[in-house]
């Protein structure tokens, strides 16, 4: 099949890619619906993908990864810079030419007797300035059919690159034999390059998501004078009509997706205030015309984990997995050929898949501890079917962002909210972001894990010249940079239970927020940063759920003790990254240490 497009260095490099793979046919994917068609009838007569009941669940799929191949492999994934010193001590590093020399012979031949598809896509919607193309080579249809719901794919992602431009990621990713031990998953961030060999599993494969738009874009980003971020956007609707917009970084596990698709309390929807969501993952920030900080979800789907999400817990993601989604490794209901997984509900079907292939009993099967669905299982739902997506979804500009938050899960130390005193500070409040482990996570529970802005699995550079980076935003943005603060839902009691009833309650904080970044609510000046005074945290109709006035005050203590061995274990975490710390974060820590006293 002839190329899509007529740019030289697309073409020479295809070429390269296929005369080192050597597949049987090449078939380039032009995004029509007759194509993608075709491969789903492909992939469903092989067995790569089942078809799930069209009455119930139109036009989605199910599929099923090795045993071995369920989730990231943070050991296997490299950060390839040609200096040691520009991967940082926070990613793994190989020299790039030791790194080719070791994985060409992998690719060599890797795709005989297969089919090579190459898919043209655009990160963020077609025509934006501040979306990129990549172009992956793979030889797995559920690639193709993920990448199709993820990204914008086909012959119009070449129209941002044009005929002579080589600015594009070159991706290539084969299955090989989904050996674990030669599984590899590297990045080239001065080559604006990808390959990953032995994984069919989507966040090791679908390179456009974190491997490109966060790892290879956050490279970017530091050349280009603009920001990839972990960061979900959301768009939070006042009832005069006015928007603002939101981004906000949370390790996993903290309520990410659940606050980008958060549903207001009654008391607000009826008010009418109204929350929509631009981005559940990742944003690409760049200044405006304007002077302020515009964001872009550069992806055009969810890749969501299916465990846990309910119509309590998550409606709206749910909703959106409703048509058109490709399932993995969650179980089947062969009653009726539709899903099923941990705490979607409490009836587990009786005639179940479980996730492996297994024929069981789900009800005796769960209640003996087993899981019918992967705990890391997921689907891939396109952003479209989300019944809250933001009008400004397509917005090729993107949209204004008036604050950016961070949290994480702390049981004591952090308060229910706060806001940093200035961009620097804010910067300095992103870096020392960490969660403590909880019972689910391996090893001990309690262990403060730090994980700055979200990033550090994703920071596709050194970790220090990324909150230089940072510092350098804030400059060129000045008085128009966005406010930062950070939250934390997750206070518990002396008994462990949580204080704050979290969900779309979250929506009294960001209430706050707003207000503060449109100078309507006053702040109380605390050690940490800025804190709302209690009563203006409204908890109208939180009576129920036991939370006054006084609660609220505790919620919001800051304890100096606690921040006193925080500052400690700071100082220990920014010791890792040597010279390279730029020096204003020693000081807020510097700082910090003096206020607290």
């Amino acid at each position: 099949m002839a190329s899509l497009t007529k740019n030289p260095n697309v073409n020479k490099w295809v070429e390269e890619m296929v005369a080192l793979t050597k597949p049987d046919k090449i078939v380039w994917i032009d995004g029509s619906d007759e194509q993608l068609d075709e491969l789903r009838k492909e992939a469903l007569s092989t067995g790569e993908m089942i078809e799930l009941n069209q009455e119930k669940l139109p036009g989605c799929l199910y599929h099923r990864t090795k045993v071995n191949d369920v989730a990231r492999v943070e050991d296997r994934t490299f950060i390839c810079s040609r200096s040691e010193e520009d991967a940082g001590p926070t990613n793994n590093w190989c020299d790039p030419k030791e790194m080719y020399a070791k994985l060409t012979p992998m690719y060599d031949g890797v795709m005989k007797g297969r089919t090579m598809y190459v898919i043209p896509y655009s990160m963020g919607p077609i025509g934006s300035p501040l979306a990129k193309v990549g172009v992956e080579l793979t030889d797995s249809i559920y690639v193709v059919l993920n990448m199709d719901i993820m990204t914008r794919v086909g012959v119009k992602a070449f129209e941002n690159l044009g005929d002579t431009s080589d600015d594009f990621v070159r991706g290539l990713h084969s299955k090989a034999d989904i050996d674990p031990e030669k599984r590899y998953i590297v990045h080239f961030p001065e080559d604006n390059t990808i390959w990953s060999i032995n994984s069919g599993y989507g966040g090791n494969v679908l390179l456009g998501k974190k491997c490109f738009a966060l790892r290879i874009a956050s490279f970017q980003g530091k050349n280009e004078g603009w920001m990839a971020e972990h960061m979900l956007i959301l768009g939070i609707q006042k009832p005069n009509g006015d928007i603002k917009y939101v981004t906000a970084a949370f390790p996993s596990a903290c309520g990410k997706t659940n606050l980008a698709m958060l549903i207001p309390p009654e008391s607000y929807t009826k008010k009418g205030y109204k929350v929509t969501t631009v981005g559940d993952d990742i944003a690409w920030l760049k200044q405006g015309e304007d002077g302020r900080l515009y964001a872009i979800n550069p992806e055009n789907g969810f890749f969501g984990v299916a465990p846990g999400t309910n119509v309590k817990s998550n409606f709206n993601a749910l909703e959106s997995t409703k048509k058109n989604t490709i399932f993995t490794n969650v179980a089947i209901n062969n009653d009726d050929m539709t899903v099923w997984w941990e705490g979607l509900d409490k009836n587990p079907p009786e005639n179940a898949t479980e996730w492996k292939g297994a024929k069981v009993n789900g009800k005796e099967y769960t209640a003996e501890g087993n899981k019918l669905a992967h705990p890391n299982s997921r689907f891939t739902a396109p952003a479209i079917n989300c019944p809250c997506i933001s009008p400004e979804f397509n917005n090729p500009k993107g949209v204004p962002i008036s604050a950016i938050v961070f949290g994480g899960r702390r049981a004591k130390t952090a308060p229910l909210v706060y806001q940093s005193f200035d961009w620097q500070h804010g910067t300095f409040v992103g870096s020392i972001m960490a969660s403590e482990t909880t019972a689910a996570a391996a090893g001990a529970v309690g262990v403060v894990r730090r994980d700055p802005m979200a990033m550090l699995p994703f920071c596709g550079y050194h970790m220090g010249d990324y909150w230089a980076h940072w510092l350098e935003m804030g400059k060129k943005l000045g008085d128009k940079a966005p406010l930062i603060f950070n939250v934390n839902w997750f206070r518990t009691d002396d008994e462990g239970h949580f204080i704050w009833p979290g969900f779309g309650d979250n929506m009294r904080v960001l209430e706050w927020i707003i207000d503060r970044c449109e100078g309507k609510a006053d702040a109380v000046e605390t050690a940490i940063g800025y804190e709302p005074k209690p009563e203006d945290i409204n908890i109208e109709g939180l009576e129920s759920d036991g939370i006054t006035l006084d609660v609220i005050k505790g919620l919001l203590d800051v304890d100096k003790a606690l921040w006193k061995t925080e500052a400690v274990g700071i100082r220990e975490f920014y010791g890792k990254f040597g010279a390279k710390l730029p020096k204003e974060m020693t000081e807020e820590l510097d700082k910090l240490e003096a206020r607290l006293g």
